[in-house]
């Protein structure tokens, strides 16, 4: 058994770390810092596939040519009473594909426009359509106003 003298071991430890000062630490210690790179860049691959918004779809590649401005499209205009125009003159229902297709120079390529008031009923801009539709026409578009209120 061994004695030991309480001097040097209760008080001597106390004194060097009150006589002896550490040195700060001018250098940086990496592994925190690549740790934490490291768990970023897991979060980003892992989140990035899911940032993408939209239904996936396979779209269709052409190569389309810019739109000629010497044609100017068929316009079919529809007033809210139920008037049928095409152009600026009054057609009956039942006459539009056939005053259609004797107006139409590029044959069922033509461009057509569908002009409808907003009061106008569903019903008859739908019959129009589809009557230009089944007529052969396949490049058909609606006609709308710029919402400039909304942005």
């Amino acid at each position: 058994m061994g004695m030991s003298t309480g001097a040097a071991s209760s008080g001597g430890g106390s004194r060097r770390r009150r006589g002896k000062r550490r040195a700060p630490m001018s250098e940086i210690n990496m592994t925190p810092m690549v740790d934490v790179m490291l768990v970023l860049l897991i979060i980003f691959m892992v989140a990035a596939p899911m940032m993408t918004v939209g239904v996936p779809l396979e779209l269709p590649k052409t190569a389309a040519k810019s739109l000629s401005a010497k044609t100017q499209p068929i316009t079919i205009s529809v007033q809210a009473g139920g008037e049928i125009f095409l152009q600026d003159t009054p057609v009956a229902e039942d006459a539009i594909v056939a005053q259609l297709q004797a107006i139409a120079e590029a044959g069922y390529e033509e461009r057509i426009f569908v002009r409808a008031d907003g009061n106008a009923g569903y019903g008859t801009v739908m019959k129009v359509m589809a009557r230009i539709s089944a007529a052969g026409f396949r490049n058909i578009g609606l006609v709308t106003a710029q919402d400039t209120a909304g942005s």
